[in-house]
């Protein structure tokens, strides 16, 4: 933290986690520093998942990493995510809630790093950030994400990295 706290344009970091001790244990990490919020939350909503048959085509038709693992193992993740934000009881608008916090059109920098399976609805709600940095390209969460930004002519590729574990990508918006 000494990075932000020592930036002097007073940048505010927003966390978001789904996981009640997770959470606990970031807040109060955190706790006394005004520049870091921490929401209690999903980043999306259910409806937000793709579906069984979504997943089951994209392991089928793209030779990702995925496929290190059987389908049937894929899938009992997705349901596990699903159940997981079902049962947590929790907002399911966490990014909308650090995007009002901030009082901005659009964040500065985001990292997209959350489920296996919200990549592409995380993206769609922090598109137009200066900075996009991508976790799993190599992955269902990142895949679309990262072909999309590459033709995007508002955004140009900084770095990317497919040899470490399952990748990853920096764009910058072109101003």
């Amino acid at each position: 933290m000494r990075g932000i706290n020592s930036n002097p344009s007073k940048p505010s970091l927003h966390c978001i986690e789904l996981s009640k001790p997770r959470f606990k244990v970031l807040s109060q990490h955190y706790a006394g520093n005004s520049q870091v919020q921490c929401y209690w939350a999903s980043s999306v909503g259910l409806n937000s998942f793709p579906s069984e048959s979504e997943v089951t085509n994209f392991y089928n038709s793209v030779p990702s990493k995925l496929r290190q693992w059987p389908l049937e193992e894929v899938l009992s993740w997705l349901r596990t995510d699903i159940d997981y934000v079902k049962t947590n009881d929790a907002p399911d608008d966490g990014i909308l809630q650090a995007l009002r916090a901030t009082k901005k059109a659009a964040f500065d920098a985001v990292l997209i790093d959350g489920s296996e399976f919200t990549g592409v609805a995380e993206f769609t709600l922090v598109y137009g950030a200066r900075w996009i940095l991508l976790d799993d390209i190599l992955t269902y969460k990142n895949w679309d994400t990262l072909h999309y930004l590459i033709k995007d002519s508002r955004y140009q590729l900084v770095t990317a990295n497919t040899e470490l574990r399952n990748g990853f990508a920096v764009f910058v918006r072109r101003d």
